[in-house]
């Protein structure tokens, strides 16, 4: 596991300092070792976290003609496969590891080896007779990688702060993308919060020559479902899937550990894992003592059935809150509204303590059908038509008026105000708004000038293909919410504190089985994940099969009017917003003034502003100088803290 940055330098000479900022910038990501190569028009930085081969496997490497060179990102777990395949072909290899795999099948096959690949990565290699620069990201997106186009040069990373590093990068935001971050809590395909700074997709290549630029897909998810498939031999299958992933994500140099919610899927993975694994494997867990959201009682019960050496940490309001989110400013790179990302903070730095390299349950929900939202968007269509829409906003109002404001984690007067007000947009943007936060009336409200578009400018980018209702929804979240939010969450927060996580779950056998099955063998009634729930019956506890669904997050209705209140107060602050030119500051003080009063539970929404106003204020990010300013903004109703 490493992270990798360089630069073309086709109008410029080397610059050593920029190379040596950039490798700084991000050497949480690999502080065994730093490299830098120069070539003639493009200088390529890596940082090595060793996880495989100790001893070699210095990056970058070359090839042995010193035309090719590589800087790797990544773990591939048939490497030892693809390495006696090029054996045999001729190949001597200098080392073990598995990023001189990736140059030598690059060398073989060009473009192409990337197919013959099953892992994580993001790669770039330049070759300095054809003055060529290939990026290449994962199917998946498990792992992230960051360009920006500036004339005919081009600036890439693991992360924004390595691009960030070059002075000719301006720091504007994005207000599209922003707007967009408020409606769903991230920036979903190609944008970041950055003009100009993209994202390489998952699946995608991009090549770089004499200041031209491509990009191609080089993986396309399969389509179309065996609708003959029984829920046996399904089990079967997956099965047998689940326990090859699991071992070749075993493979490791340096301890290795499960994370464990006590969740369907964490507890599949680690079910595998204590199969193919001798002694006793560590598990790490993150509790809330006393709060709706803990979920210890199901976690420890796993970790007995395993017997494993079970590490927990309780994540409440006296731990020091405040400087883990501020750090969020630097290691998120873009604000992380996930609230999700601050456990998966302390889980890393309590895990990093112990191991190196820990698996991880991500990507199941996403495969076979295991969010809410999947039941609440099946359920839209009919309620639509049944319920007109001057019906909806009574009820709505009803619900306001008569429900009282719960704390607890997803509660049913939640989940009731948030399935009637997304039923008051088409369906294809209430899919989005069920997961995310700022309505598009909100929006408009915080926003001056956006008439709350975030939603239906997503929708109409995304061009979402009209198949099946499960089916379209479960294609759009692998491809967006997985990549852009989960995976993404989970990258900054582990790396940060320079720990490899591994999702066996988004093997593409895996990905590409799941994708064939037919409906029936995800969602029935009110089963979800049903292949996966009846391969498990039997083989965990019945507790962990029939637990709801509750997902990874914190009491931030609550926190936001205790321990996270006053630094709220402090970020959110009449001087940000007015600064900003871009947000209404009536707007947001009304929101924080009903949440605080108990009127209203916005504590998802009031993390996402805090996060970004952080973040905006760590990195120097300013509106662009054409945007138009906000109303001025009246200090005196900010007052009363």
């Amino acid at each position: 596991m490493c992270g990798i940055a360089g630069f073309t330098r086709r109008s410029k000479g080397a610059s050593k300092g920029v190379a040596e900022r950039i490798t700084e910038a991000i050497s949480h990501r690999g502080p065994d070792q730093q490299g830098v190569f120069e070539g003639s028009e493009a200088t390529l930085c890596a940082v090595r976290l060793k996880i495989i081969d100790l001893g070699g496997g210095d990056q970058p490497i070359l090839s042995d003609d010193r035309d090719t060179a590589i800087v790797f990102n990544g773990e591939i777990y048939n490497h030892r496969a693809v390495r006696a395949e090029l054996e045999g072909l001729g190949h001597r290899f200098h080392s073990n590891c598995d990023t001189e795999t990736v140059l030598r099948a690059f060398l073989e096959w060009d473009t192409a080896c990337f197919s013959r690949l099953r892992g994580m990565f993001a790669v770039a290699l330049w070759t300095e007779s054809q003055k060529r620069l290939v990026l290449v990201r994962d199917r998946m997106g498990i792992k992230p990688l960051y360009y920006y186009r500036n004339g005919e040069e081009l600036y890439f990373g693991s992360e924004l702060k390595a691009i960030l590093e070059h002075p000719e990068v301006p720091r504007h935001l994005d207000l599209d993308a922003l707007d967009t971050y408020l409606s769903v809590n991230y920036v979903p395909g190609s944008h970041t919060l950055i003009e100009g700074i993209k994202k390489v997709r998952p699946g995608e290549l991009l090549e770089w020559r004499h200041g031209k630029l491509w990009l191609e897909p080089w993986y396309k998810p399969a389509t179309g479902s065996r609708r003959d498939c029984s829920l046996e031999s399904a089990k079967e299958e997956l099965d047998w899937l689940l326990s090859d992933a699991v071992r070749e994500h075993l493979i490791s140099d340096v301890p290795l550990g499960v994370w464990a919610s006590g969740g369907l899927d964490s507890s599949t993975i680690l079910h595998y894992a204590a199969r193919q694994t001798a002694g006793r494997l560590k598990t790490f867990s993150v509790s809330f003592a006393g709060q709706s959201c803990d979920e210890s009682r199901y976690f420890r019960e796993i970790a007995r059935v395993y017997g494993t050496d079970h590490h927990e940490f309780d994540l409440n309001p006296a731990v020091e809150l405040e400087s883990a989110i501020e750090d969020f400013a630097y290691f998120s790179d873009e604000p992380s509204a996930d609230a999700g990302a601050l456990p998966v903070w302390y889980l890393s730095r309590m895990c990093r303590q112990h191991v190196t390299v820990a698996l991880s349950g991500e990507g199941a929900d996403e495969l076979f059908g295991g969010y809410l939202t999947y039941q609440a968007d099946r359920l839209l269509r009919p309620f639509r038509r049944l319920a007109p829409v001057g019906l909806r906003r009574l009820m709505r109002c009803a619900l306001d008026r008569y429900m009282p404001v719960s704390d607890d984690k997803i509660s049913l007067e939640y989940k009731l105000k948030r399935w009637l007000e997304g039923s008051l947009l088409d369906p294809d943007e209430a899919h989005f708004f069920w997961n995310g936060t700022f309505s598009p009336e909100q929006l408009a409200q915080i926003r001056p000038g956006t008439n709350g578009s975030g939603l239906r400018r997503l929708v109409d980018e995304l061009g979402m293909a009209p198949r099946g209702v499960l089916e379209r929804y479960l294609r759009v979240d692998q491809s967006y919410y997985l990549a852009d939010d989960i995976l993404y969450k989970t990258d900054r927060m582990s790396m940060a504190h320079s720990l490899e996580v591994r999702p066996p779950f988004l093997d593409h056998r895996i990905v590409e089985f799941a994708a064939s099955l037919p409906e029936r063998l995800k969602i029935r009634g009110g089963t979800q994940k049903l292949v996966l729930r009846e391969l498990m019956r039997g083989k965990l506890p019945e507790t962990v099969l029939k637990r709801k669904k509750t997902g990874f997050d914190i009491p931030t209705h609550d926190w936001f009017r205790g321990p996270l209140r006053a630094l709220l107060r402090d970020t959110v602050t009449p001087h940000a917003i007015a600064a900003s030119g871009i947000f209404d500051g009536h707007a947001i003080e009304a929101l924080i003034r009903d949440h605080m009063e108990r009127r209203i539970n916005v504590g998802y929404h009031l993390w996402g502003l805090l996060t970004l106003f952080l973040w905006m204020k760590r990195w120097k990010v300013e509106a662009p100088a054409w945007a138009e300013a906000a109303p001025e903004t009246n200090a005196r109703v900010f007052a009363t803290r």
